[in-house]
């Protein structure tokens, strides 16, 4: 029966999860504030008229159930996030996928781990500095993560062999860019493919912000080997910052295009980086007992029911522009878990909308 109970309470959570309008941080206040998927399911309605708003439908079980049957066909399954085995330094972010699916093995939790990140189109220099950067950091004992996409993704992939995760934006099966299929198979097989989409989704734009953060989330610090001034890879630089972890760049030529956003990240403070011994030296005084569990954050105070007054008050701190919820709660004097149910009954009625460093605004 336990088994049973288990298996019903994933398909309930899987189903909130895909429920439109339910994002990473609206779920886990759900599940604190009600116990359960399935109690957070049947108030959503009731949530979204508080907040001015129409609850979206829950996604329809019987579409879960194909997702849970593909997942199991394909040999991945699901990776929750109050899951002990979770990664810990990933259930830090805010923002932190509350499902993951996966293909291969976990790395030892207690193991430092390195995201390589730079250009598609990059430099022939570039892709041999990173595929020997991450062949030294894995003969080391580090586990490198990127995102599999062409480029300075597919050395570090092919420098750190087993000892990497590859997190790609699409579907756990779905192969991008097509020339690697054969790589993501083969990390599948012998390290770990990670998946925030579920089965079938093909990578849109939009999904590669999502996928960036999940490679910065589970490292303790990023390296970006070659980039432009705009790119994804200084989008991940950024979101690893926001979460506090190192951040580090190859410097290159003042001449090439491509080196010109990583000669930016150190003007402004990130770690000039030569070799595996300077990664090593920024990440090896990480304290690992500074990481709390999965289930530590998970399982934070829960969220309180609001009034009218602390709704108005709320409200009233917000705009179209995204600011700080710290600094919501700090201007409203509201308690944080009554704060945190307004913006959640906000989220719901589709009046508001999250941003990246625990931000927020109102829905224009």
């Amino acid at each position: 029966m336990a088994d049973a109970d288990a298996t019903q309470e994933d398909h309930d959570r899987l189903r909130l999860i895909r429920t439109p309008g339910v994002g990473p941080v609206t779920y886990r206040h759900l599940l604190r504030r009600f116990g359960s998927a399935r109690a957070a399911i049947h108030a959503l309605p009731d949530l979204a008229r508080r907040g001015g708003g129409r609850a979206s439908v829950p996604a329809d079980p019987a579409l879960i159930a194909r997702e849970i049957a593909a997942v199991e066909r394909l040999g991945a399954r699901y990776l929750f996030i109050d899951d002990p085995l979770y990664p810990a330094l990933l259930a830090q972010l805010d923002d932190a996928p509350p499902v993951l699916t996966l293909r291969g093995t976990l790395p030892p939790a207690e193991g430092l781990t390195v995201a390589i990140v730079g250009a598609r189109n990059a430099s022939a220099a570039a892709c041999r500095f990173a595929r020997g950067i991450a062949h030294d950091l894995a003969a080391q004992g580090v586990t490198v993560v990127s995102g599999l996409a062409r480029g300075i993704d597919t050395a570090a992939h092919m420098g750190a062999g087993a000892a990497t995760i590859a997190v790609i934006a699409g579907g756990i099966d779905v192969a991008y860019p097509p020339e690697n299929a054969e790589l993501q198979e083969r990390v599948a097989g012998e390290a770990l493919l990670l998946a925030e989409m579920p089965p079938g989704t093909e990578p849109r734009a939009r999904h590669f912000p999502y996928r960036n953060r999940i490679i910065a989330g589970l490292a303790h610090g990023t390296l970006v080997v070659e980039a432009a001034p705009k790119s994804g890879s200084l989008i991940t630089a950024r979101l690893a910052n926001e979460a506090g972890r190192e951040v580090m760049a190859v410097p290159g030529s003042p001449l090439d295009p491509r080196a010109q956003g990583c000669n930016l990240l150190i003007r402004e403070g990130a770690t000039l980086v030569q070799s595996a011994a300077d990664v090593l030296e920024q990440i090896r005084p990480f304290d690992a007992r500074l990481v709390r569990s999965p289930t530590e954050r998970f399982f934070a105070e829960p969220a309180a029911d609001a009034d009218d007054v602390a709704r108005s008050r709320v409200i009233a701190l917000l705009g179209p522009v995204p600011v700080p919820v710290d600094e919501v709660i700090r201007q409203s004097g509201i308690a944080a878990a009554i704060v945190q149910m307004v913006l959640l009954e906000l989220e719901l009625g589709g009046r508001l909308e999250r941003h990246a460093g625990g931000r927020a605004s109102l829905v224009a």
